[in-house]
């Protein structure tokens, strides 16, 4: 068997083409440094320290803030997930409660674990015609406000992952008004302010803390990230202090690096680049459009189940009559057209774009489409996946995060554990989002939604190899 090191030289050898992150694509034109064992330093003389930043680093996170229009911007190497645990850590003291999309990442539910939080669910909107998670109504904000005025913050990930943006300027206007922060996840938006094409950033919404994966959708190195301070409302002082705890003691240079490189291109030709970027993926849209058979998401879903508006670099393709299944259309992408797509799901596949692909790209992925589009012409329609609302209902919480996850456990099948209070997360992989959080009581709908993600061979994280779950132990 080949080691990791041969595999991935191997694989950067053939045509598959990547629809996924990072979002330079593997293409080396679309980025001006790439990281080599010679630049791989560690703090020496003249290359400054990124927990203590006087020299060249903090040149570059002021070229960032600068770029971004922020009060300040501080680089991450370890991800949005540092930036993350850093933002919630400082926005809310140890204990104090906090107002999260039931939708948020995973890190966010261990920043909650760490600091030992009260989460109170924001829970998204439903869209029913793609079957996709709507955004968070600020009428429901406003109402969470008013029952929790103690709560210290607030946090939502806009967009999330498939592209769905909420009303972020109204929800700041909320939280504002009582005089806490609101913390964005807009990991999947940082690409947002270089063209029109695309929605505002939280940024531009009055978001006091916003976290940007720049390697999902710009051309920079996978794991780096920027945790960006919009205003006042949150402390510098204890921004640095989480991120010099979250984040690797021995940060990496080559990251830091491709941070600011990215950051100095982007100033420099962001406007070039952009706009062929803009023309591709329009022109992709307006060939995937005649499709008779094959469903791509576009604008028509901005004004429904609280979307605000909606993220064009995200390709949604699905076949909404049922006579293939996002597993099927994943796998038929993959394996006839060497297409790879970032995320599939019981019912759609998911297609992430940047700045980084290249005309032939798009080009391989309409011709694609059009070809199984026109091979689906004259099927028997089949069963839309997953049209029951019962693995929707929210699950009832009997325990603290914290005390499901600390308290003993046992293992039991997925089949007999409705009923029982989870001690794990349980999650789709990609994207990471908890579908059961520890504390929370399992429903025979969630388990029957479970069991059909494993028969359709989603990647189902939280279980045993042997498909067990981990339950308090009654």
């Amino acid at each position: 068997m080949k080691n990791l090191a041969e595999q991935l030289k191997s694989y950067s050898q053939k045509d598959y083409y990547p629809f996924h992150m990072p979002g330079h694509k593997r293409n080396p034109f679309s980025v001006e440094y790439e990281p080599s064992v010679k630049t791989d330093i560690t703090e020496i003389e003249g290359f400054d320290n990124l927990h203590h930043a006087e020299g060249v680093i903090l040149q570059a996170q002021q070229r960032a803030a600068s770029l971004f229009h922020t009060e300040e911007t501080l680089f991450s190497v370890n991800g949005s997930t540092a930036a993350l645990l850093s933002a919630i850590s400082a926005c809310v003291p140890s204990g104090e409660k906090l107002l999260m999309a039931r939708n948020c990442h995973k890190a966010v539910y261990h920043a909650v674990y760490l600091r030992q939080l009260e989460p109170v669910y924001l829970y998204p909107e439903w869209e029913s015609k793609y079957g996709l998670n709507g955004g968070i109504d600020p009428r429901q904000v406003k109402t969470a406000l008013k029952e929790h005025p103690d709560a210290k913050a607030v946090i939502i990930t806009s967009p999330t992952y498939d592209g769905i943006v909420s009303d972020v300027g109204a929800i700041a206007e909320l939280c504002h008004e009582v005089g806490i922060p609101l913390i964005v996840d807009e990991a999947h938006g940082a690409h947002f302010i270089f063209h029109s094409y695309f929605p505002d950033s939280a940024l531009q919404k009055g978001a006091d803390v916003v976290i940007q994966s720049i390697h999902k959708t710009l051309p920079s190195m996978t794991q780096t990230a920027l945790l960006h301070r919009n205003s006042a409302r949150v402390s510098s002082e204890l921004l640095h202090r989480f991120m010099g705890m979250y984040q690797s003691s021995s940060p990496s240079y080559p990251l830091m690096a491709s941070i600011d490189s990215c950051i100095c291109q982007l100033k420099r030709c962001g406007d070039n680049m952009f706009a062929k970027y803009v023309d591709h993926v329009d022109n992709f849209y307006k060939i995937a459009r005649k499709c008779g058979q094959l469903s791509v998401v576009g604008p028509e879903i901005i004004g429904t189940s609280a979307i605000y508006d909606w993220d064009v670099s995200k390709v949604i393709l699905m076949d909404t009559e049922g006579r293939i299944s996002g597993k099927e259309l994943y796998r038929l992408l993959l394996e006839k057209y060497h297409l790879q797509m970032e995320m599939e799901t019981p019912g759609y596949v998911l297609a992430i774009t940047s700045v980084g692909d290249t005309e032939e790209g798009f080009r391989r992925f309409a011709d694609a489409i059009l070809e199984i589009d026109q091979k689906l012409e004259g099927l028997e329609k089949g069963q839309k996946n997953h049209t029951s609302s019962e693995w929707r209902k929210p699950l009832k919480r009997k325990m603290k995060l914290q005390q499901a996850m600390d308290c003993p456990k046992e293992m039991v099948r997925l089949e007999d554990a409705a009923g029982r209070i989870s001690s794990e997360f349980i999650s789709l992989y990609p994207p990471g989002i908890p579908l059961i959080v520890p504390g929370e009581q399992i429903s025979a709908g969630w388990v029957r939604y479970i069991q059909s993600c494993l028969e359709e061979g989603l990647d189902v994280h939280g279980l045993s190899s042997d498909l067990k779950i981990g339950v308090v132990y009654e």
